[in-house]
């Protein structure tokens, strides 16, 4: 669930500073090679101007840093007693749902801080070093603070996937100078079974938004790519993916279907079969669409990080293939 909430929070930094965003137009070289219409006519600000944005981007990052985790103090950690560090091996939990959230919250942090720094002055390289550096400082600091809660604990696991996020990120600025892989998040609904309803209402909430913070079964995680990119001969749109997509289902515990309910009896569920399923659909790059308005390029920008609906291919791990019209 934290992992939701700070990919959230991520997208919401960005949004609250539309002017900064709006200028940058977050549009790489190549992007804009792709999308003839969409080309920049300003020219490069003063070096006044760009030491005034600098600062108002780090004062933004370091805003965002305290206030977060501020929140996270108080919404997480104030509840639970402090202790002295240690690890926590919650490898078998959730089917590696939960990890997959860690890649994508320090890879969609390192998008949009390297888009912030670039437009600040910074060339593509050291903003993506920057980038993925603050991301990973920052997603390393909530697994201390783990480290010290006796609720959770410091992660080896987690930080193997807050690794792979921001290396996905810091390759690509590197070696392609533009992000043609993207992790991105998709969230299917699910009305789970009235005969085990007390068990889901407890783990995930009884409304919308607690259910979208919190039940992996809904959460579907997206590796997206570009097929213009590595293929730019072809006649193929500019914003046409393909996406390979994970999501597990029937979880009603972290690591098994069985649990002590409040009045300290066991409740043992391990009928219902715990599975994995394996996507393939059609994606959009939001920020490949030949859009003129900057207000509108910001916004999808930022909503990149959101799987959209397309047809897709299912294979799961009790062996069944199945096709969807529309998978969200």
């Amino acid at each position: 669930m934290r992992t939701a909430l700070l990919s959230t929070s991520i997208l919401l930094s960005a949004m609250s500073a539309p002017r900064v965003v709006e200028a940058q137009g977050l549009l790489s070289r190549h992007e804009r090679s792709d999308a003839e219409v969409v080309k920049s006519s300003l020219h490069a600000p003063a070096n006044d101007s760009l030491k005034g944005r600098r600062w108002l981007v780090g004062s933004l990052s370091g805003g965002f840093t305290m206030g977060s985790f501020l929140f996270l103090n108080k919404a997480w950690y104030a509840n639970y007693r402090r202790e002295g560090f240690h690890f926590f091996d919650d490898w078998g939990e959730w089917m590696q749902t939960d990890k997959l959230g860690h890649t994508l919250s320090t890879y969609s942090g390192c998008r949009v801080a390297g888009d912030l720094w670039r437009w600040s002055g910074l060339d593509r390289k050291r903003a993506a070093w920057l980038a993925a550096g603050s991301s990973m400082a920052y997603m390393s600091m909530v697994e201390v603070l783990d480290g010290f809660s006796e609720k959770w604990g410091f992660s080896p696991g987690d930080m193997l996937f807050n690794t792979a996020g921001a290396g996905l990120y810091l390759g690509q600025e590197l070696g392609w100078g533009e992000q043609r892989l993207m992790v991105k998040l998709g969230y299917r609904g699910i009305r789970h079974d009235p005969s085990y309803r007390s068990r889901t209402d407890a783990l995930f909430g009884t409304t919308g938004a607690e259910r979208f913070l919190k039940d992996y079964n809904a959460q579907t995680l997206w590796l997206s790519g570009n097929l213009r990119s590595f293929f730019p001969g072809s006649r193929l749109p500019a914003w046409l993916n393909l996406a390979l997509g994970h999501n597990a289902r029937m979880m009603l515990g972290g690591r098994e279907n069985r649990w002590t309910d409040a009045s300290g009896a066991t409740v043992d569920r391990r009928d219902v079969e715990r599975y994995r399923r394996i996507l393939l659909s059609l994606d959009v790059d939001l920020t490949r669409l030949p859009v003129r308005d900057k207000r509108l390029r910001t916004i999808l920008s930022l909503f990149n990080i959101v799987k959209i609906p397309a047809p897709a291919i299912e294979w799961d791990t009790r062996g069944r293939l199945r096709a969807h019209g529309i998978y969200l």
